[in-house]
């Protein structure tokens, strides 16, 4: 009787290999000078910036949810990497931090090599572009795990902010000024909900053409996250913003609060933008109440600034004059429902 290999449990070894490969040279194409390591080391090694003045590191870990079935279904896979870049660094802005490294964690059942490259692909042309290094990762080979052609992903990103320049909204006070910026359609949430009415309601697949929004459904639906780095970084050594707020989850009626003080709220000019056709779309096919759309979806906003009356206006001129959009959204108000 012969004896069975790692390859007929379902591990492919010399597959892993080939990924790791191919990560190697995507990985290098991102390095920063602060990189002491290559990948393949049983840990990544990264120098601090002696120039920031008591520094402080900002940690942040997070997936792309079920955006990733879109991804199966239409066989593109760089722009959830992407996605998983974006959606990381976005959330140590709000806190001040800038971006010094990234790792990233990608499980299936059956490496297939020239998919995982994909992934990588976006992974590294996001790291690039927010010039953040991607240090390391894993990549793990799980048989019996996932269904066939299926992966999870997930990002670990870690920045630096000086301790004095850290934003967490504490100096928010009613009357101080919203400022949106825009999304660049669902980013990486709510999809579980717009999946059931793209696929279950409506009957759709990836390639069907929609009218409403002018593009395919996987076109519109794996549209990657924003990066709103380039755009927010300029304002900070002003000291004009006092909180921010990423609208992923929970929408902007879950994650605004996140940054104000106790017993703050806010109020929202819903005239002062408009709804993109793509959330529009699916909640008329949906049948979605406004508060649902507005807890699932960011609704077209994907960023939101906090800065003094005085501010707003110099703000939104300045992060328009970087190439990015921005308007008044909105104000704080006290608990008794004024500014």
């Amino acid at each position: 009787m012969s004896g069975v290999d790692y390859r007929q449990a379902g591990v492919d070894i010399d597959a892993g290999n080939e990924a790791v490969r191919r990560i190697k040279a995507l990985a290098r194409q991102t390095y920063t000078s602060g990189v002491l390591s290559g990948v393949g080391s049983f840990g990544g090694l990264f120098g601090l910036d002696t120039s920031v003045s008591d520094p402080v590191l900002v940690a942040s870990a997070d997936g792309v949810g079920t955006k990733l079935k879109v991804a199966f279904l239409a066989g593109v896979h760089d722009t959830v990497g992407a996605d998983l870049v974006n959606h990381c660094v976005n959330d140590i802005l709000v806190q001040g931090a800038r971006p010094l490294f990234f790792l990233d964690y990608l499980a299936t059942g059956a490496l297939a090599p020239e998919v995982v490259e994909q992934i990588v692909t976006g992974v590294a042309r996001a790291c690039t572009a927010n010039g953040c290094a991607l240090l390391g990762g894993e990549t793990a080979e799980m048989p019996g795990f996932y269904a066939a052609g299926e992966y999870d992903v997930a990002g670990f990103i870690v920045g630096l902010v000086s301790r004095g320049g850290i934003v967490d909204g504490r100096a928010i006070t009613p009357g101080d000024r919203l400022v949106a910026l825009p999304s660049s359609g669902l980013h990486t949430n709510g999809y579980s909900l717009a999946r059931h009415i793209a696929f279950d309601v409506l009957g759709l697949d990836v390639r069907s053409h929609v009218a409403e929004i002018g593009t395919t459904v996987g076109d519109a639906l794996l549209w990657p996250h924003k990066s709103y780095l380039r755009a927010v970084e300029p304002l900070l050594a002003s000291g004009r913003i006092k909180g921010m707020a990423h609208i992923t989850g929970g929408g902007i009626t879950e994650n605004l609060p996140r940054v104000l003080p106790d017993g703050l709220s806010f109020s929202l000019d819903r005239r002062s933008w408009t709804i993109p056709p793509v959330f529009a779309w699916l909640q008329a096919a949906g049948g979605v109440p406004d508060a649902e759309m507005f807890r699932a979806f960011n609704m077209g906003v994907g960023m939101i600034l906090v800065c003094a009356p005085g501010d707003a206006d110099g703000v939104i001129a300045d992060v328009r004059a970087g190439g990015e959009q921005a308007w008044h959204l909105g104000e704080v108000i006290g608990a008794d429902g004024h500014a």
